[in-house]
C-alpha cells in the first residue's frame, strides 16, 4: 500500500470516529491490518490538520494521553476540542478512558 492510499484509508477511519469518543493510533493500525504502524497513522494525522473533515484531535495515544496535541495550532486547541465534545481531560489525559474509547 503506498502512503497516499495509507493515509485516505486513516483519514475515512477517523472520520466515523463518534461524537465525543476517541480511539488511538494502535487501534486504527489494527483496523487497517498493519498492527506495527501505530506511528504511521500519526505521521497521517499529522499531515490532515489542513482539513476541517477530519477530527484528528479524537485520536490519541494507548493510553488515553494527547501526545499529538503538539501538531495543533494552538497549544491547547485538541484538549479545547474534545472538552466541547464532553470529553473529560485531566493532565493531558482522557478521564475515564475506558468508557470513551471507540473501537473502530
Amino acid at each position: 500500500m503506498c502512503k497516499k492510499d495509507f493515509f485516505l484509508k486513516v483519514y475515512d477511519i477517523v472520520r466515523t470516529i463518534p461524537f465525543g469518543r476517541v480511539t488511538t493510533y494502535g487501534l486504527i493500525a489494527k483496523k487497517l491490518g498493519l498492527t506495527s504502524s501505530a506511528r504511521t497513522v500519526g505521521w497521517a494525522l499529522n499531515a490532515s490538520h489542513n482539513d476541517s473533515s477530519i477530527p484528528a484531535h479524537r485520536v490519541v495515544n494507548r493510553n488515553g494521553l494527547l501526545t499529538g496535541k503538539h501538531h495543533f495550532k494552538g497549544y491547547n486547541l485538541m484538549k479545547q476540542l474534545l472538552e466541547n465534545e464532553g470529553v473529560n481531560i485531566q493532565n493531558d489525559k482522557v478521564i475515564d478512558f475506558k468508557k470513551k474509547l471507540w473501537i473502530p
